[in-house]
């Protein structure tokens, strides 16, 4: 695991300016110019907002708070190289941001404490409000929480008689392509919720949306063991990183 950056890095250029004490301090000259690039950035953010600055130049700022001593802008860019977007970032694991050079525990926890706020404040966007009227927020909510995601996910959204979401579960994860599915499991479940409705979501690591004969075939199952029940299945999406597809948009269902 590699380690954030000490505070005492500076040590290092106030030695090589000890043998001339009539020279200008290299310390002073770096950290003049950390704090003017800084400041800049800084002033742009408030002048433009986040249109003002490239994708790098945010998470360039994000890690001023914990990589103080060090130029944060080739480990952003490095992150953004491995990674593949700002999203994709914060949506990897602490391990995995660690084996960015200079990118240490407490780093990746800061990126992690950001991308548990954003899926907390997305997710607020649908609890307890008519899910099928907060179309777009949901599809925000679960593109948020499950396009960069590894591994196939499968979770379920329970809907009370109103359509509201009263419960937001996770019910398997699988490997890269496949997620095993129990359709008695899903109606037992919406069961003890009471609820009259479920959206199923599940995600495919490949980036590629497009359900499969499979997921078509367990979707019609699920419908199927929900229907004797008066369980609606609204509908089941798909979450990739290139966007979603909706079964029942496409009249799969």
């Amino acid at each position: 695991m590699s380690m954030d950056t000490p505070d005492d890095e500076w040590g290092g250029f106030a030695e090589r300016s000890a043998n001339d004490p009539n020279a200008p301090s290299p310390v002073r000259r770096q950290k003049q110019h950390f704090h003017g690039h800084r400041d800049r950035l800084r002033q742009r953010f408030m002048d433009g907002g986040e249109t003002a600055l490239a994708d790098y130049e945010i998470l360039e700022m994000i890690l001023f708070h914990t990589i103080r001593q060090r130029d944060t802008k080739p480990i952003a860019k490095a992150l953004l190289q491995r990674f593949g977007s700002l999203a994709a970032v914060f949506a990897a694991s602490s391990k995995r941001l660690c084996e960015i050079p200079n990118v240490g525990e407490k780093t990746a926890i800061d990126l992690k404490l950001i991308a548990a706020a954003s899926g907390r404040m997305l997710k607020r966007e649908v609890s307890g409000r008519e899910v099928l009227s907060s179309w777009s927020q949901l599809i925000d909510y679960c593109t948020a929480t499950m396009a960069h995601e590894s591994i196939e996910t499968f979770r379920i959204l329970f809907l009370d008689k109103k359509n509201i979401l009263i419960a937001d579960e996770v019910q398997q994860t699988g490997t890269v392509d496949h997620t095993p599915v129990y359709p008695r499991e899903v109606v037992r479940r919406a069961l003890e919720l009471s609820a009259t409705a479920i959206i199923l979501v599940h995600n495919h690591p490949s980036g590629d949306p497009t359900p499969s004969r499979a997921d078509i075939e367990m979707t019609k199952t699920v419908i199927d063991s929900a229907r004797p029940l008066n369980i609606t299945v609204h509908d089941h999406i798909i979450i990739g990183r290139s966007g979603h597809a909706s079964m029942k948009g496409l009249q799969l269902i």
